[in-house]
């Protein structure tokens, strides 16, 4: 598939890629403790089971098919790798009950109820006890949640990104990150859309202004070095 083929780097023009790197495209430093955020993993993002995204919206209409069953193992990577390491962990899923006084996080029209789906996160990469699930109301992990006072609280000086979708709260939580000063990495395998333009694209945006976008293997030899 074609994640596992080339990387986005490969898709955006490379005489793009070399204009940007003359100005752009900064590499963050990991720091000394980093904190995982997963980002609305749940069914009504990846579906309920690895299929194709034409059948996977059939049943939930926002879900992204293959691209997010793809994602899936790296993400139970990312989880092994930073739980193994006692770094904290949190989640996102929307929260739907503020978003019936405040509005939805996009513009979509909602065309079934998908609530149950917002709450459901696959087994493969269940929070763990004592993790913390983030409820959110609108894209940014970082629009009117704690997250911020959590991360002060905790002395979190960076931010590994993973989950969904790429253009959409993946994006609007690193460029919130950026703004507050947080060093912050996302995960190129472990991220997904619905659109792999869209995805590519948005990594390279994202790459370029707001956060350093590296591969798992990338990140994981990084975290190694942090014991030395």
């Amino acid at each position: 598939m074609r994640r596992l083929d080339y990387s986005w780097k490969d898709v955006m023009p490379k005489s793009e890629r070399l204009l940007y790197s003359k100005t752009f495209s900064q590499t963050n430093d990991l720091g000394i403790k980093p904190a995982l955020l997963v980002i609305d993993c749940t069914y009504a993002f990846t579906g309920t089971r690895k299929t194709t995204i034409e059948k996977a919206i059939e049943e939930v209409p926002t879900a992204c098919g293959e691209m997010a069953w793809e994602a899936i193992p790296y993400i139970q990577q990312l989880l092994f790798v930073i739980r193994e390491k006692q770094l904290p962990i949190i989640y996102t899923k929307n929260d739907v009950e503020s978003q019936l006084m405040v509005g939805k996080a996009t513009k979509s029209i909602r065309q079934v109820d998908l609530d149950p789906y917002y709450q459901l996160i696959p087994d493969e990469i269940r929070p763990s006890d004592g993790e913390w699930v983030l409820q959110k109301p609108k894209a940014s992990a970082f629009f009117s949640t704690s997250l911020v006072s959590y991360l002060y609280q905790k002395q979190i000086d960076s931010l590994i990104i993973c989950g969904a979708t790429t253009s959409g709260c993946v994006r609007a939580t690193a460029t919130d990150a950026c703004s507050y000063g947080i060093s912050t990495f996302v995960v190129e395998e472990a991220c997904f859309d619905r659109s792999y333009f869209a995805h590519c694209a948005n990594l390279f945006d994202i790459n370029a202004k707001y956060a350093s976008v590296i591969s798992f293997n990338t990140l994981n030899e990084q975290l190694l070095q942090m014991d030395q």
